[in-house]
């Protein structure tokens, strides 16, 4: 798997460096990270790839007091999409998530060392989506809906070691089918300077509410993203993520809020590539960690 990642990266930078033209009518003089904003579609005929790798570390957690033995999750999602119709309006695809963990006090960075060392490790890949996104109002093309089932490829959420160093499994993915629903909004103000981007992420999770402590419940994610543009190709931005786990009948309840910013760079007119840091700043019944991110997106 990991001989894969390496093969997808290869083919986003090379079709960067072939700076592949896109229709970019609607706005010739825009970048696409100034156009292509999560709520734009592509056109009939054009691809959209990302990918996206997010690592999550954490000492501390609201079931505990004080710092506890540290804990990573690595997730790295690619996403596909090709344009269909002829009005922007129709998007179809796939998501892919691959997912190495490791707990017991390990290093951070031993999570891409992928080793599954018994009670201590495990990685694969761990779920997938078939995806579509719509604009549901022709005249409002800023707004638009990415709808997703998320189908389990995972026997066992978490494996039932003999403790080691005080953890008594390893986590790796929900083991249940989730239906996700995230509603994109964006606007630009005059001058191109700034752009506004928000959006909803809703998460239903459903199955047997032996097999995961998210099963039977709904998730609702909003945040804010706020972006300065110093040049076309370069942008610094902000935001802000509140989400809240509503109890459906699986007996658990949780929220996080977390505050964070990144940057982003078009390096071909294709390609561009992102870097965002979150913080997890107060919750209930999770973790209080902090995230890195880098991700590649290429249009063509």
């Amino acid at each position: 798997m990991k001989k894969k990642s390496y093969v997808l990266l290869a083919g986003l930078v090379l079709y960067g460096l072939m700076g592949i033209a896109q229709d970019d009518s609607d706005s010739p003089a825009r970048s696409n990270i100034q156009q292509y904003t999560p709520s734009k579609l592509i056109g009939k005929g054009q691809w959209d790839l990302k990918w996206f790798n997010n690592l999550y570390t954490q000492t501390e957690s609201t079931f505990t007091e004080g710092t506890e033995p540290r804990q990573t999750f690595f997730t790295s999602t690619l996403e596909v999409y090709t344009g269909v119709g002829d009005n922007k309006r129709w998007n179809v695809g796939a998501i892919l998530e691959f997912r190495s963990n490791v707990v017991a006090d390990r290093g951070a960075l031993e999570v891409f060392q992928f080793d599954g060392e018994t009670g201590t490790a495990r990685s694969g890949l761990t779920s997938i989506a078939p995806s579509v996104k719509f604009v549901p109002i022709a005249s409002l093309s800023n707004f638009s809906i990415q709808s997703s089932l998320f189908i389990p490829l995972v026997d066992n959420e978490t494996e039932d070691f003999l403790p080691v160093n005080g953890n008594g499994g390893v986590f790796l993915d929900q083991n249940g089918f989730i239906w996700q629903n995230r509603f994109f909004y964006d606007y630009t103000f005059p001058g191109d300077k700034w752009q506004l981007f928000t959006e909803l992420n809703s998460e239903l999770s459903f199955g047997d509410k032996d097999k995961s402590f998210a099963n039977n419940s709904l998730n609702l994610t909003p945040g804010v993203f706020l972006s300065y543009f110093p040049s076309s190709k370069f942008t610094v931005l902000a935001l802000a993520q509140h989400s809240q786990r509503i109890d459906l009948g699986n007996d658990f309840a949780q929220d996080f809020t977390a505050l964070g910013g990144g940057l982003k760079y078009q390096l071909t007119q294709a390609l561009n590539i992102e870097g965002l840091y979150t913080n997890f700043v107060r919750g209930s019944n999770t973790g209080l960690g902090e995230t890195f991110n880098i991700g590649l997106r290429a249009i063509f």
